[in-house]
């Protein structure tokens, strides 16, 4: 009888059965090679050469069915285009990447339904795990985590009891090193412009706004604190409802964005920055160095949870017995030029001299 013919698919791409009747070694000795198992060296030598004759190209899909693997990591975050979150990405990335794995990235626009729904769809393990950064963490979130059939890390504040690996920041602490550094050039009438109070991040920064200017003896006017959004033109118009009832000599800023806004409020207002108003950030991102003068801010340390929580992702794939994993990177603050001068007697700070970093001290609050 003679060798019945091998079907090939509908589309006439070559499959494993071409590379293996072209080689002439058997099927399962030509999967091995092609997936990269092993084989002797002539086997090996004879499926390359055969797979590279047929034009082979691998099935990513029924790979990843073999292997219960996509190759594939998501990455859930409120908006990418805030610089914040591009850091976050490219520290990640840079992880995932070193691993052969490709990032995917979704912006949920800090909304509880699409982060939920999301994790939710990891149970058509469409990625092998996810990292998620949500502004708010609700009982469907940690019911979602808890439940997800594929690895899943946190980037932000958790409940200690939450069974997830989770990597942190201090933002209390972060807020207390800009009102010190403040209290320190002679400022004591500090405003503070928010994001959403009903935020992980703007419920964290108002308490340690508040606790850093009481530790500092200052009797606190409401007038100074504007709740926007955590975007420029929110930071912008909280920063000129604040100036039109009140008259503050600093502003901390819950993130960069919101200071540039600031800034460019106090600017329009006919306000010098520094020396009538200090400005001070949070996130410390390259809008921080881009500005002029240049603004002072605390650096949460984006890249490095993002690092962090790409490497415990890794690591719980690999080993998914592995007990929940805590990591905490603390906050420190760069001087610049917007809050360099003291008061009341005003010195020239250079906007191109090298900044100055203060780490934080043993007694810093924690969240």
């Amino acid at each position: 009888m003679g060798r019945k013919r091998l079907q090939e698919p509908a589309d006439g791409r070559p499959t494993v059965h071409t590379v293996a009747a072209r080689a002439g070694v058997s099927i399962a000795s030509a999967s091995r090679v092609l997936n990269g198992v092993g084989g002797s060296p002539e086997t090996i030598r004879k499926v390359r050469e055969a797979a590279a004759e047929v034009g082979y190209v691998p099935n990513a899909i029924a790979r990843s069915l073999q292997s219960q693997r996509t190759g594939l990591i998501a990455l859930a975050v409120e908006d990418i285009g805030n610089p914040v979150y591009v850091e976050m990405m490219r520290a990640i990335e840079a992880v995932v990447a070193s691993s052969g794995r490709q990032l995917l990235v979704h912006a949920t626009g800090g909304r509880i339904d699409n982060e939920t729904a999301l994790l939710r769809r990891l149970a058509n393990r469409y990625v092998d795990g996810m990292i998620v950064s949500p502004i708010r963490v609700t009982d469907d979130h940690l019911t979602a985590l808890v439940d997800s059939p594929v690895p899943v890390v946190v980037v932000g504040q958790l409940g200690a009891d939450a069974a997830v690996d989770n990597v942190r920041t201090d933002s209390r602490q972060g807020v207390a090193l800009a009102v010190d550094h403040l209290v320190a050039t002679g400022r004591r009438r500090i405003g503070f412009v928010n994001g959403p109070l009903d935020t992980v991040p703007g419920a964290a920064r108002d308490a340690g706004f508040r606790a850093a200017v009481a530790r500092h003896g200052i009797a606190l006017d409401e007038e100074l604190v504007e709740v926007g959004d955590f975007q420029y033109a929110a930071g912008r118009s909280a920063t000129e409802r604040l100036l039109a009832r009140t008259d503050p000599d600093a502003l901390v800023c819950a993130n960069d964005l919101i200071a540039v806004g600031a800034l460019h409020a106090l600017l329009a207002a006919g306000r010098r920055v520094p020396q009538d108003v200090a400005v001070v950030g949070m996130d410390d991102t390259e809008l921080a160095r881009m500005m002029f003068p240049q603004l002072s801010s605390v650096s949460l340390g984006s890249a490095e949870r993002g690092r962090r929580a790409a490497e415990l992702l890794l690591q719980r794939i690999a080993d998914a017995t592995l007990p929940p994993r805590r990591e905490q990177v603390p906050p420190s603050l760069t001087v610049r030029a917007s809050s360099a001068a003291t008061l009341p007697a005003p010195r020239s700070a250079a906007p191109d001299s090298p900044p100055t970093t203060t780490h934080p001290s043993s007694e810093g609050v924690t969240a």
